[in-house]
């Protein structure tokens, strides 16, 4: 029987898996319908002021994976970079995420660690026993002042539902601390890649056994031709969408290009009602190792997501999983066919989990095709 495989989607998780597979001797046809590789990491240079632009937003790649690490650097020249985010709310500028300067900064105050703590301790919200939504979460974390400063217009815009209709794990994501580290994230390991993303996934599919296939749809119909398929899209628009279309938000930018410095950092947020967007990213801030007279920047607006629209976030609310269900038993009926990735398995994931999943699901096929066994639909629990 041919070892033919089809990757739909030249994302890293499609990227990654089809390297893999192809180095196992399968031969691999990705397929993309989009114009350029990489999916929503796409980085391209701006042809009027040679930056380098992130296409559908800023990617910093970061993870606490020594394996996932590695394997991302054998394929590009990374560069340290930490992410600095600052936060705009009643006309004034604020450290982002919430540490000890916000605090000071934001009730006026120049309290230590210890106070702070106690200082915010008694602003939380002590009657809410159990953080089930977004509000709740907020509200035992930092108090009322600091979500409607920070949190509540800001998610709004961003998701378009009022906060206490999101769970709380959307906001456990994000740190709140009583020390001066303003470092958006916590990893080990964080950079982004001297050329862009773009050019690490055409290094990744670089091998004699993977055909790419841009500008090409897939539809489940050819799945016969293939003994593996890996989905990386929607679910439920594998199905075309016959139970419906899952929620997700989508991006719009509206890009504008100035002279010099625009706002002297890479990513500001606009947290409160007074703008509609929800943060400008200048992308020559997101290499700083480059320079140039000119800036590009893009304002970010999110809305819900059209049939002809890009999908970025799954919005995954409790309501959300009904339908998802329908699809995932319908999944799980397909012989041959597995759902991978952000849009395949409708959760929002990194870069670093992106990787790290695709090694794992390329390493279990391989050994679950020599033993002749079934091949799951899922690798991983996707609720």
């Amino acid at each position: 029987m041919s070892k033919k495989i089809a990757v739909v989607g030249a994302g890293f998780s499609g990227a990654v898996i089809g390297r893999e597979l192809a180095e196992a001797g399968f031969k691999v046809i990705i397929f993309e319908q989009r114009n350029h590789l990489a999916g929503n990491c796409h980085t391209e240079r701006d042809a009027e002021s040679n930056v380098m632009v992130h296409v559908y937003g800023p990617h910093i790649f970061h993870t606490n994976s020594k394996e996932v690490w590695s394997y991302i650097n054998q394929y590009a020249n990374f560069y340290r970079y930490i992410n600095r985010v600052k936060a705009t709310t009643n006309d004034r500028v604020f450290s982002f995420p919430i540490n000890l300067l916000t605090i000071n900064q934001f009730f006026n105050k120049t309290l230590s660690p210890n106070e702070a703590k106690n200082f915010i301790a008694n602003k939380v919200d002590k009657t809410i026993k159990r953080s089930v939504t977004f509000e709740d979460q907020a509200l035992v974390s930092v108090g009322k002042e600091l979500y409607d400063g920070f949190f509540k217009h800001y998610t709004i815009k961003q998701w378009g539902v009022n906060p206490a209709e999101l769970p709380a794990s959307i906001l456990k994501r994000l740190p709140i601390r009583f020390n001066y580290n303003d470092d958006y994230f916590e990893h080990e390991y964080q950079g982004i890649p001297e050329n862009g993303y773009t050019e690490i996934v055409q290094k990744i599919i670089k091998h004699e056994n993977i055909e790419i296939q841009i500008n090409s749809s897939f539809k489940k119909e050819m799945a016969n031709e293939y003994i593996h398929v890996f989905y990386t899209g929607t679910i439920d628009g594998y199905f075309g969408y016959e139970h419906g279309r899952l929620p997700y938000r989508t991006l719009d930018f509206v890009k504008e290009s100035h002279e010099g410095d625009y706002q002297g950092c890479a990513v500001m947020n606009y947290c409160d009602a007074s703008k509609n967007y929800t943060r400008i990213t200048e992308h020559k801030h997101l290499a700083p190792w480059e320079t140039h007279k000119k800036t590009i920047i893009y304002k970010e607006y999110s809305r819900d997501c059209e049939p002809k629209d890009i999908p970025y976030y799954p919005v995954r609310l409790v309501s959300d999983r009904k339908l998802l269900d329908r699809y995932v038993e319908k999944a799980e009926r397909l012989e041959n066919v597995s759902f991978i990735g952000r849009l395949g398995t409708y959760r929002y994931i990194d870069m670093d989990v992106t990787i790290e999943e695709a090694l794992t699901v390329a390493k279990e096929f391989i050994k679950l095709n020599e033993q002749s066994r079934k091949v799951p639909s899922f690798f991983v629990k996707i609720f």
